[in-house]
């Protein structure tokens, strides 16, 4: 029974010392984008369904690891018409792609790189990345903030639907910004 103990005490030491895993807290996190519109101003919008876990350290402030999934159904861009458009074949194609997932390969320096699948196409992406350190918080719960940034080209993940317009330009640009803040909380 003591070696039982002893086994379960160093298993325990063990995974304190790697650091934990953290459940993104969607209360706290947001996954958001713009894009240009008509080629003059920029259309912002979110997703309001996500959820994703990371392992960090919080001796070394290191991410180790992370994993997130988007519910491409919950895309809103405060404008219904558009978001059902966007829902549809002809851009995200939610009924037979209905998620969008980013897991990280690794973070050197202030940049993450990984791998985004969308509209099942997978791409290696680089991000800027922000680490915001861990705190406990009043409830006794440890949290980490993290950040991300950059630019993808949706065309890259086969959305490619556009309009030209009549004074020239399209409807939509191809580039997406991306800004994704993220709050985690240590699982127990």
């Amino acid at each position: 029974m003591k070696l039982v103990k002893v086994g379960l005490a160093s298993i325990l030491a063990a995974s304190a010392l790697f650091g934990g895993t953290y459940n993104v807290d969607t209360g706290h996190s947001n996954v958001g984008f713009k894009v240009k519109h008509m080629m003059i101003s920029n259309v912002s919008g979110k997703f309001n369904k996500f959820d994703g876990s990371f392992e960090y350290d919080e001796k070394t402030n290191q991410l180790k690891s992370l994993i997130g999934n988007i519910e491409v159904n919950s895309i809103n861009t405060d404008n219904k018409k558009r978001d059902d458009h966007l829902r549809a074949p002809d851009i995200f194609d939610a009924k037979k792609f209905p998620k969008i997932v980013f897991s990280l390969d690794k973070i050197v320096e202030d940049s993450a790189y990984g791998k985004l699948t969308m509209k099942g196409v997978t791409k290696d992406i680089k991000l800027d990345f922000e680490n915001n350190g861990s705190i406990k918080d009043p409830w006794g719960n440890i949290r980490v903030g993290l950040a991300f940034s950059g630019k993808i080209n949706r065309k890259d993940f086969g959305i490619t639907w556009n309009k030209v317009l009549e004074a020239g330009g399209v409807a939509v640009g191809d580039k997406i910004k991306l800004d994704i803040e993220l709050e985690g909380i240590l699982t127990k």
